[in-house]
């Protein structure tokens, strides 16, 4: 790959641990002769008012950029992989948190692979986004996700009557407490929890989890990423919620309908070649351990 030049930072600005390793960052981009630019977050906080550096006014001076360092957990790669959008700038993820699959690095591996990236010694891994079209009160509503949406009944708690279709073809009615479509990269997010499958990255798919299903027939279903979900709510007089990665929330009725498909753009994840994503799942979900081993 060709060595970087310049590249931005997004993090999340409420950990201390953030602003502590900030600074380190900086110095070693001005070591190694690259620009950092910061977004406007990180340069209002009153933490971030003596940082000299440049600054990402818009998402559009991300397209400019080689690479985005984002530090914080995986909620924080979430609203920076949905900002980027159709922009091509790939991510370098920065643990900060206590469990999180998106991030590559851990900070007690932070510069030695920020020095690979400055000599070009990485790649680049893409991964598909999901799209979601909502017909309400006769407009659209365009959301996008890295991981997944989840639908479920508003603050009733009550279960959801989801009819689920793809391709035009009628799968059934979901009776569960919710219903999850994930990306492969979000198979190991709520999906998981839900009892999905884990589907590997380079698997081109969705997945269809329902959460708390009320009978046992109801099972997760794995779908081509090629394929349109429509799923509509029949008999439902409840408040209905529209979750994208946990962040971005509308809220739907029975009149409403949501397209599902795989977004026509991907995320570009910047990757090592001696990273292993089984071994990541095996330190993260502790597989192949008994008890308290």
């Amino acid at each position: 790959m060709i060595p970087p030049k310049k590249f931005g930072i997004w993090g999340n600005t409420d950990k201390d641990l953030f602003w502590k390793v900030l600074p380190e960052i900086i110095s070693w981009s001005s070591h190694n002769a690259m620009e950092v630019y910061l977004t406007t977050r990180i340069l209002d906080h009153e933490n971030g008012a003596n940082l000299n550096s440049r600054k990402i006014s818009s998402k559009d001076d991300i397209s400019n950029l080689d690479f985005m360092l984002v530090l914080g957990g995986d909620g924080t790669f979430l609203s920076l992989a949905r900002a980027i959008e159709d922009r091509s700038t790939p991510i370098l993820g920065i643990h900060l948190g206590d469990l999180g699959f998106l991030a590559k690095v851990t900070l007690k591996d932070l510069f030695p692979r920020l020095d690979q990236v400055n000599k070009g010694h990485y790649v680049v891994e893409e991964r598909i986004l999901v799209q979601a079209s909502i017909d309400k009160d006769r407009k659209k509503i365009n959301q996008v996700a890295l991981n997944d949406f989840v639908i479920c009944n508003g603050q009733s708690h009550r279960m959801l009557n989801a009819l689920v279709n793809v391709d035009g073809h009628m799968v059934g009615n979901y009776r569960s407490d919710g219903l999850v479509v994930s990306t492969p990269t979000g198979s190991t997010a709520y999906s998981l929890s839900a009892g999905g499958p884990i589907v590997t990255p380079k698997v081109d798919s969705l997945i269809i989890t329902p959460t708390a299903a009320h009978t046992l027939t109801s099972r997760p279903l794995v779908v081509p990423a090629s394929s349109k979900i429509i799923i509509s709510f029949p008999d439902t007089d409840d408040a209905i919620q529209f979750i994208a990665d946990g962040q971005i929330h509308e809220i739907l009725d029975s009149s409403c309908t949501v397209e599902i498909s795989k977004s026509d753009y991907n995320v570009s994840f910047i990757d090592f070649d001696d990273t292993d994503y089984f071994e990541t799942l095996r330190k993260k979900m502790g597989w192949g351990k008994r008890g308290d081993q």
